[in-house]
């Protein structure tokens, strides 16, 4: 830049800043409509649980999606979804995920909720928060974190 003359630096400098906040804000509203989508999509993706239908619920992951239920070893692909959620919901008579905060942002989504689950007869509420990181539309990587002996202690009673 030291062989430019001021005034087209400066020129440069002016036709930068004037599209500058324009490109923020495209990215901004962009970021906002991503994170919208992904609450729409995660929203959708809770109220679902309560149709125990392995194969929809697998259907808001990636191909590859990732399911953290932390108090177990993760679970990737569509394949291995199916199989542990098939094994984890076989009890379950019914199921209500009330959702007691969201926050989206850009492509992660974060959900405070309480499950309410008739397992085995017995009903089971559980306090868990879930982090999702999505892409395109899909769940790429979900962390469900929640209190286990809340859920045994429930079932032994």
């Amino acid at each position: 830049m030291k062989n430019l003359p001021t005034n087209y630096i400066f020129a440069l400098l002016v036709l930068f800043s004037t599209f500058f906040p324009t490109i923020t804000a495209a990215n901004g509203k962009e970021n906002a409509m991503t994170a919208d989508n992904n609450e729409k999509i995660i929203r959708a993706f809770v109220s679902s649980w309560s149709e125990l239908d392995v194969d929809k619920l697998v259907s808001y992951f990636s191909e590859d999606g990732t399911y953290y239920n932390m108090p177990t070893q993760p679970i990737k692909g569509h394949e291995n979804l199916k199989r542990f959620i098939a094994g984890f919901i076989r009890n379950w008579s019914s199921t209500n995920w009330e959702i007691i905060n969201l926050i989206a942002k850009d492509d992660v989504v974060m959900v405070e909720r309480i499950d309410r689950t008739i397992v085995n007869g017995k009903e089971i509420n559980l306090p868990c928060f879930g982090i999702f990181e999505m892409k395109e539309g899909k769940i790429i990587e979900w962390r469900d974190y929640f209190d286990l002996a809340t859920y045994t202690n429930a079932l032994e009673k």
